[in-house]
């Protein structure tokens, strides 16, 4: 399986939002999508607010591929479902979410550690 490289990690981490297009059934790629990023050691994972009626995050099901670009990197990636059951990864997913993001005050960083939002979490696993 293909990992980030350090660069990339800390570029990705660094950038404010991500772009993150997801792969049509035939191939071509959606509209990129603004979201927020967090890494949680050598991994990056996204949420969908709207947890997994949300637009994006349905698109990102039907190839589990797509692209992304943040802070100058750009990557094709798959899209991984985070385990639902990895109740400490989520823990710390939130932690960070809640650090990087916490000017944005606990109103709008409610929406992304949500059980919703939870249920919607993709670890982005580059393609090489």
């Amino acid at each position: 399986m293909a990992t980030w490289t350090s660069d990339e990690l800390t570029t990705i981490d660094y950038a404010e939002e991500l772009a993150l297009a997801s792969r049509r059934d035939d191939g071509t790629l959606r509209r990129p999508v603004t979201m927020w990023v967090v890494r949680v050691g050598d991994d990056l994972y996204v949420r969908c607010m709207n947890g997994r009626s949300g637009a994006w995050y349905r698109g990102t099901r039907t190839r589990h591929q797509g692209h992304i670009s943040a802070g100058g990197v750009e990557a094709d990636v798959t899209f991984a479902d985070a385990d639902p059951a990895d109740a400490a990864v989520h823990d710390q997913i939130d932690e960070v979410y809640r650090t990087k993001y916490r000017r944005y005050g606990g109103n709008i960083i409610g929406g992304v550690v949500s059980s919703e939002a939870r249920a919607a979490t993709i670890k982005l696993l580059p393609e090489r």
